[in-house]
């Protein structure tokens, strides 16, 4: 079989690597001129474990290529894969749909013969009913089918995420593009991986309501942990707790500083104008995105409290920037509002992050000094910030903290070490949620 991918961002990269480890041909077509560079260098544009590995493995064996001309990338193709941007429209909350249907006109432009164009990207409902209307619109003689086949991948863990899925929700009315699908999905059933057939808004709408169930989660328990450091309570015995009653699950249950990245955020926000939209609106969606908003906002006025009520002068060392870790991004992290505060209120910020310093500088203040590792930016500090839970900052011992930063404040928004053993230390230690 042969496929197209529409866009070589984070979807369509590590999917079209994926369904190329399966053994289809897989066009992955790329305007940005940068981009395509890269690729075709074996230079990957985002980080994700392993797959530099997986993209040079499949583009020797043939299957994977990269090009910059739709048409090259659709000739042939059984199915064409739109997985371009849906970012958060100015001014209203809604997804921008631009590039999806800018991506469907010429695809149908292009398309010589029949074809499932599927919407890899995440689109609100009734953006599959619209592609189809272009496309006749635009080529009443062309044979073809819309599906909608959201993707559910982790940053960080994405390529795991595709060869070994909770499930893949496929969303069409064509008996003609289902099979199309099942023959590309035929790998995950050997593994007995769950493919959900639906109507296509169905699929449409379970990707915004999972992404929305998730973030529910993470603002839940940070709520518990807001309310376990009133009461005395420990949240991680709290999220133990409830975790382990198979109605809730343990995942997405760990307190921080608030939800960031490429979906969450402007998942809920979408989801949240749909349903105002169509008269039934969801006040826990809502609710969420406005509790998330707040936290990050106030994750700032914690370090300065610590840090006995001003920052003005001193020295804040901050580990790790991008949302979470094992990813380079740093879209809606609460690094940023966090460190915009720090700054404006005078301090000096030394940053480290693993992954993301290249992103970061893009989009936090100036003023920020980015250091080369963990202990370069303690170094001399009058005080260290955890924001992000990179595995290498759990390494560091206290003692050596101790020793090379001027300070002794402590602001572990991730909880990554141990509360009793940073106060034997010496430490002014706070965290999240426990006492």
């Amino acid at each position: 079989m042969r496929i197209a991918m529409i866009g070589g961002g984070y979807v369509g990269l590590v999917s079209g690597a994926c369904f190329a480890e399966f053994g289809i041909d897989v066009t992955v077509m790329e305007l940005d001129v940068g981009k395509l560079a890269a690729l075709r260098d074996g230079r990957m544009p985002i980080f994700e474990p392993g797959l530099d590995k997986l993209v040079a493995e499949n583009v020797a064996a043939g299957r994977l290529a990269f090009t910059g001309e739709l048409t090259d990338a659709v000739r042939g193709a059984e199915a064409v894969f739109i997985a371009v941007g849906t970012p958060t429209r100015r001014g209203d909350g809604h997804a921008d749909l631009s590039y999806v249907y800018a991506a469907a006109e010429q695809v149908a432009r292009a398309l010589t013969s029949y074809a499932v164009i599927v919407t890899k990207s995440t689109v609100p409902v009734g953006t599959g009913r619209r592609i189809a209307e272009i496309v006749r619109s635009v080529r009443p003689d062309l044979e073809f089918d819309v599906a909608s086949n959201p993707e559910f991948l982790r940053e960080g863990s994405a390529i795991a995420d595709f060869m070994r899925p909770d499930r893949v929700v496929i969303g069409t009315e064509s008996e003609r593009a289902r099979e199309v699908l099942r023959q590309l999905y035929r790998p995950l059933y050997l593994i007995e991986a769950p493919i959900v057939f639906t109507g296509i808004e169905t699929a449409e709408l379970t990707k915004y309501a999972a992404n929305a169930f998730l973030a529910m989660k993470v603002t839940f328990i940070n709520e518990m942990a807001d309310l376990c450091e009133k009461v005395g309570a420990d949240v991680h015995d709290v999220s133990r707790g409830i975790g382990l009653d198979g109605r809730i699950g343990r995942k997405f249950l760990h307190p921080g500083p608030g939800y960031g990245g490429s979906c969450f955020p402007k998942d809920t926000l979408a989801l949240m104008r749909t349903a105002l939209d169509y008269g039934a609106p969801s006040r826990l969606v809502e609710a969420t995105v406005a509790v998330n908003d707040a936290r990050k906002s106030s994750m700032a006025r914690r370090v300065i409290d610590a840090c006995g009520g001003s920052v003005r002068g001193k020295t804040i060392a901050v580990f790790g920037l991008t949302f979470k870790p094992e990813t380079d991004d740093m879209r809606d992290s609460p690094s940023i509002s966090i460190l915009a505060r720090l700054v404006g209120d005078g301090a000096v910020v030394r940053a480290f992050d693993p992954e993301g310093m290249e992103q970061a500088r893009a989009v936090l203040p100036g003023g920020v000094e980015y250091c080369r590792d963990a202990m370069d930016a303690a170094t001399g500090a009058d005080a260290l910030v955890v924001v992000t839970e990179w595995n290498e900052f759990r390494a560091l011992s206290p003692a050596r903290l101790r020793d090379a930063m001027r300070g002794r404040v402590v602001v572990d928004l991730r909880n990554v070490y141990d509360p009793v053993a940073m106060r034997q230390a010496g430490f002014e230690y706070s965290s999240i949620g426990r006492p």
